[in-house]
């Protein structure tokens, strides 16, 4: 897929999925931007990239003021995003009669009220015939024991994402879901122990973990034109992990 001088902006671009589809954009040509919440982080990922084409904007999705600047990248350069990638996301894994207030908050700030103000702020950036990809996730559907809250923010995504579809289609807009299974990233690997990611792998079709290129190329695919005629749809890249887990 070509995406040469098309401008992707990812949030939450500097680990796991959001790393390996700005390197995956890159490769195919674009300027891509990527956001995340410490210098710290936003440098060891453009290292590990080593591209003019990347830049850093430091910006955590959960805070309204940092998204506010975030708009002001594109409205000062008058630059258009051809691609908006919401991909941040934090997970605790709790049941319900543990979970506290502060996980509950932290995790609706971060993965619902934070892409849900993150596309109304640059929606006048975007450009016509662009493209909106949320990262979900399965557990939006599954009911995995102690993801009580994770699951409802990915739910609540999905239904921001559907009717965003509706309301941004005449500008030509096009806005979609990719909802991974079980892959490999720091993320799953800093909430889910070694022993659990084997009952995971095992729970798949395909007897094992998907890794973030794998769902890089389904994002490049729904932001690219061979996906055109498809919009408020939900794209599964899970190993046959939810169909699979219910037999």
């Amino acid at each position: 897929m070509n995406f040469t001088n098309k401008n992707v902006l990812i949030a939450g671009g500097t680990t796991g999925i959001g790393l390996a589809t700005a390197k995956e954009f890159i490769t195919a040509g674009a300027n891509v931007w990527i956001t995340g919440r410490n210098t710290a982080n936003l440098e060891k990922a453009a290292t590990e990239i080593g591209s003019s084409k990347l830049k850093t904007i430091v910006a955590d999705t959960a805070n309204l003021s940092d998204l506010t600047l975030l708009e002001k990248t594109f409205s000062e350069g008058n630059t258009k995003i051809d691609v908006l990638y919401l991909n941040a996301g934090i997970a605790k894994f709790a049941s319900i009669e543990e979970v506290t207030e502060v996980d509950f908050d932290a995790q609706f700030n971060t993965n619902v009220k934070g892409h849900f103000f993150t596309l109304q702020k640059l929606i006048p950036h975007l450009a016509e015939g662009s493209s909106v990809i949320f990262t979900s996730s399965t557990v939006a559907t599954a009911t995995n024991l102690g993801t009580s809250i994770y699951s409802s923010t990915k739910g609540a995504l999905n239904k921001i994402a559907q009717i965003a579809a509706n309301e941004l289609i005449g500008r030509k807009i096009r806005v979609n879901i990719v909802s991974p299974g079980p892959i490999t990233t720091p993320g799953l690997e800093g909430v889910i122990p070694e022993e659990a990611r084997h009952h995971l792998a095992a729970a798949t079709a395909m007897q094992r973990i998907g890794n973030a290129s794998e769902v890089a190329k389904a994002v490049l695919f729904l932001a690219s034109d061979d996906a055109s005629f498809i919009t408020g749809t939900e794209l599964v890249v899970d190993g046959g992990y939810l169909n699979y887990a219910l037999k």
